[in-house]
């Protein structure tokens, strides 16, 4: 092989050992749970040009006992070109003593978190959230049943195929060990105020898991409130707009053209707010 020809190779690989680390994110940790450690994943905006609007915190589904931050990290990097400041979040996961209260107040705190340190994260504007399925639902709470005086939750949220009608799901109660009572104060549409920040909702219209009806409650409620939103319905698929209607659980087929639309709505979304450029 030619010096030069190896010199080639050496730059070539040394250039996409760089872009390699540039798209791995900066582990932070938020917060401690007795003595485990909760992780924020922050991306950086793609572009300095683009810097300078926001964050969006991210929420990961799985029936709230299951999941991780890596979840949503394809998304993270998509706001992140964006031009946002995108953090993953890790947050507790029900089981033993581990209830989705420990999830929501852990979902405040990484807004608490975000916010204090944001000079130090390139934040510059409004802190939005996007939360799937579960995690939607934690971040409808966040934003309706609300953090607590002393926390401030999410200033937008954008959810995919969210949780929203828990009061009467078997599962849910389940993860808060019966309490149904628990279940009903962490219920958005029963908690939504002209307070509540602006809501874009994505949902398969055949959705099983975590059915339209209580997209389209929340929907009615926000609307009735005065509060700005939307909600994006899309015809014949499922949970996280799966084409796969059989098995919405675990063998999800996104349809293409319905994912494209609906993230373009989310860019237009966050652009008409001011999050982006």
């Amino acid at each position: 092989m030619k010096i030069g020809t190896l010199l080639l190779l050496i730059l070539l690989m040394f250039v996409v050992n760089v872009r390699a680390d540039e798209a791995k994110p900066r582990a932070y940790t938020y917060r401690m749970a007795g003595a485990d450690s909760l992780h924020a994943y922050v991306f950086p905006p793609a572009s300095p040009a683009k810097a300078g609007a926001g964050a969006i915190l991210l929420f990961h589904g799985g029936g709230w006992n299951s999941g991780s931050a890596e979840w949503v990290f394809a998304s993270a990097k998509r706001f992140a070109e964006w031009g946002l400041v995108a953090i993953a979040i890790d947050y507790r996961l029900a089981g033993n003593d581990v209830t989705p209260v420990d999830a929501l107040d852990d979902v405040c705190a990484s807004f608490e978190w975000a916010r204090a340190n944001a000079q130090s994260l390139g934040i510059a504007g409004k802190v939005a959230g996007y939360g799937v399925s579960a995690g939607g639902h934690l971040l409808a709470t966040a934003a309706t049943v609300g953090c607590g005086p002393d926390r401030r939750g999410p200033d937008a949220i954008l959810l995919w195929s969210p949780a929203l009608e828990v009061a009467n799901d078997a599962w849910f109660v389940k993860m808060l060990k019966g309490d149904r009572d628990k279940a009903l104060q962490m219920t958005p549409a029963d908690h939504v105020t002209q307070s509540t920040p602006p809501v874009t909702i994505v949902q398969g219209a055949s959705d099983t898991l975590t059915p339209a009806a209580g997209a389209q409650r929340f929907y009615d409620a926000l609307k009735a409130a005065g509060v700005d939103c939307e909600i994006n319905l899309y015809p014949n698929v499922g949970h996280l707009l799966t084409r796969n209607l059989a098995n919405q659980e675990d063998d999800f087929d996104p349809d293409p053209d319905a994912r494209a639309k609906a993230i373009e709505t989310q860019r237009r979304f966050l652009e008409r707010l001011g999050y982006i450029k």
